[in-house]
């Protein structure tokens, strides 16, 4: 029993210098925001400010509309979210409690999706919402990412473990196929939503590119090309800071309160397929 608590405590304490480790840039970074130049540039490099200020905050909201920026961010980040949970569930379902032709082969193609890098097809649809007039919309952000081949995949896995004998139950109760998924399956599929939710959430969040590429009115961009703005507004790096911190602000909220559904969603479909 002491060697069990031996082995315990040793694993725990190398985890926790492991995460100082990997936290350490993120620590310090955030430190640095709140200092003003001078205990920036100062050698040796100082851990802690020895007079914190807000003023680098105030003056990253001041010289970029960084509200706007967050706020379209978010707008973007939920409409990709709800997208991809509707039609990821959706086709899940399908290809988990129907019977249809080439259904395997449909399922490995969009699989086969995966293996595209985006860069690929990215002119390609450039051009396509350019003949359609999206450009400088918010719809263009959203609408090219409301559906997931790794959404599909992820929900399906999970799928597999709901026994089928379910579906027929409920028939046989007049249940239809639609209020099944609504009714049954949605209700016991959370962890899974839950994760492809924080999952498609951070990496809409962070977007670049195409956001980069779609939009050239201010009032439509993103964090992301905004702290891009901010860095050739201000001169402070300390300013500079202090919009990268405060733009992570979100993606740390929803990791944080969803890490154990996340986890759980990622693994809960590991024991069937």
């Amino acid at each position: 029993m002491t060697k069990q608590k031996l082995t315990n405590f040793t694993l725990s304490i190398t985890c926790l210098i492991v995460g100082l480790i990997i936290m350490f840039p993120v620590i310090y970074a955030t430190s640095l925001s709140f200092m003003d130049s001078s205990e920036i540039t100062q050698y040796p490099p100082k851990l802690i400010s020895s007079s914190p200020t807000l003023d680098n905050y105030k003056e990253a909201f001041e010289t970029v509309p960084l509200m706007r920026f967050m706020t379209n961010s978010l707008v973007m980040s939920v409409g990709i979210t709800v997208g991809q949970i509707i039609t990821a569930s959706l086709a899940a379902f399908a290809f988990v409690f129907f019977e249809f032709r080439f259904k395997k082969i449909l399922f490995l193609m969009v699989l086969s999706t995966m293996m595209i890098p985006g860069e690929v097809t990215i002119i390609s649809n450039f051009l396509t919402i350019s003949s359609w007039g999206w450009n400088d919309t918010l719809h263009v952000l959203i609408i090219p990412f409301m559906t997931s081949a790794m959404g599909i995949f992820l929900i399906r896995q999970y799928y597999l473990t709901v026994p089928k004998e379910l579906l027929e139950a409920a028939r046989i109760d007049g249940c239809t196929n639609f209020k099944f998924f609504i009714k049954i399956l949605l209700p016991i599929s959370t962890p899974v939503i839950a994760s492809l939710s924080i999952y498609s959430f951070i990496g809409a969040w962070n977007q670049y590119l195409w956001p980069l590429l779609t939009i050239n009115d201010t009032a439509n961009r993103t964090v992301q090309i905004g702290i891009t703005m901010l860095q050739s507004e201000s001169a402070s790096k300390a300013v500079i800071l202090a919009g990268s911190i405060i733009i992570s602000i979100p993606t740390i909220i929803a990791f944080v309160i969803g890490q154990r559904l996340l986890v759980e969603g990622m693994t809960s479909g590991a024991v069937k397929g």
